[in-house]
C-alpha cells in the first residue's frame, strides 16, 4: 500500500513538474490568438495578430537575420566542429584535460561575460584594423564560437560508439582517405551531423544575450526585436511571434532527437 502511494506521489510530481514548465508557454501560445487588443484579457479567438506579422516590415527583416544567422553559423559550426570531434576520437589515448577543459569552457560560461567578451573583442579589432565591427557578420562569428564545443561532442561521441576495428577493415580494403570518409565516415556520422545541425540551429535561433552585444544597428534578430517590442507591455502580437519562435524550436529539436535516435539505433 506504501509502495502504491509513493508510486502515486511520484507521478503526481511529475504532472507537477510539466506544469511548471510549459504551462507558461502555453499561456502564451493561447493568447496569441486573443481578438482583443490587449492581453489583459481574452475576447475570442483570432488569426489578426498572425495576419499583421506578415505586414510588419521590421519583424520580416528580424526574422531573416534570425534564419541567414543560424543556418550560416550552423554550417560553419557543423564543420568545424566535426574536424576537431574527429581529432578529439584520433587523440583519444592522449592526455587532452586541457582541450577537453577549452571544449566545455564556452558551454558552461554565462552568456552575459561571453556577449560581451566578444563585444570587446571586435570593438578593438575595428578600432584599430577597421575590420568587423558590428554587424551580421561578427554574430555570425559569436554564435559559431558558442556552436562549435556541442557540435563536438556530438560527433565525439558518435566516433567512441563506434567498433575501431572498423577503419582497419576499411583500410585492409585499400579505401583511399577520400573513400573512407565519403562511403563510411559520413554514412556513419550522418544522423550525428544532422541532430548537431538542428541542435545548433536551435541554440542560434534561440539567443538573446550574445546576439545584443554583436549586432550591428541593421541586423535585429528576432530575440531582439521582441525585447524592444515587449518593454511597450506585452500585446497578442509579441505572443504572435513568441508561438512561432516556440513552434520553431519545438520542431528543431524534435528533427535533433529524431536523428539522434536512429544514430543511436544504427550503431
Amino acid at each position: 500500500m506504501k509502495r502504491g502511494a509513493f508510486q502515486r506521489g511520484l507521478s503526481l510530481f511529475w504532472w507537477l513538474m510539466l506544469a511548471f514548465l510549459y504551462l507558461p508557454l502555453a499561456v502564451i501560445v493561447f493568447y496569441s490568438f486573443n481578438s482583443a487588443n490587449s492581453a489583459a484579457y481574452f475576447a475570442g479567438f483570432s488569426l489578426r495578430w498572425y495576419e499583421r506579422l506578415l505586414n510588419n516590415d521590421q519583424l520580416l527583416d528580424a526574422l531573416s537575420n534570425s534564419l541567414t544567422l543560424g543556418i550560416a553559423s550552423s554550417i560553419i559550426a557543423l564543420i568545424v566542429g566535426t574536424l576537431i570531434g574527429y581529432g578529439m576520437y584520433r587523440h583519444r589515448s592522449r592526455k587532452l584535460g586541457w582541450l577537453i577543459v577549452l571544449i566545455y569552457l564556452p558551454i558552461v560560461m554565462p552568456d552575459i561575460v561571453f556577449g560581451i567578451s566578444d563585444m570587446a573583442f571586435f570593438i578593438t579589432l575595428d578600432r584599430e584594423f577597421g575590420i568587423l565591427g558590428p554587424s551580421l557578420m561578427t554574430m555570425i562569428i559569436a554564435h559559431v564560437t558558442f556552436q562549435i564545443p556541442f557540435v563536438a561532442l556530438i560527433v565525439y561521441s558518435r566516433f567512441v560508439g563506434l567498433d575501431p576495428t572498423l577503419f582497419e577493415a576499411a583500410k585492409d580494403l585499400y579505401a583511399s582517405p577520400f573513400q573512407r570518409a565519403r562511403h563510411f565516415l559520413l554514412p556513419t556520422l550522418k544522423p550525428s551531423l544532422i541532430a548537431a545541425f538542428f541542435l545548433s540551429f536551435t541554440l542560434s535561433i534561440d539567443d538573446f544575450v550574445i546576439s545584443f552585444f554583436t549586432a550591428g544597428p541593421e541586423n535585429a534578430t528576432l530575440p531582439i526585436y521582441i525585447w524592444g517590442a515587449i518593454r511597450r507591455g506585452v500585446s497578442p502580437e509579441i505572443n504572435a511571434i513568441a508561438t512561432l519562435m516556440i513552434g520553431a524550436v519545438v520542431i528543431a529539436a524534435v528533427f535533433s532527437l529524431l536523428f539522434n535516435r536512429r544514430g543511436h539505433a544504427g550503431s
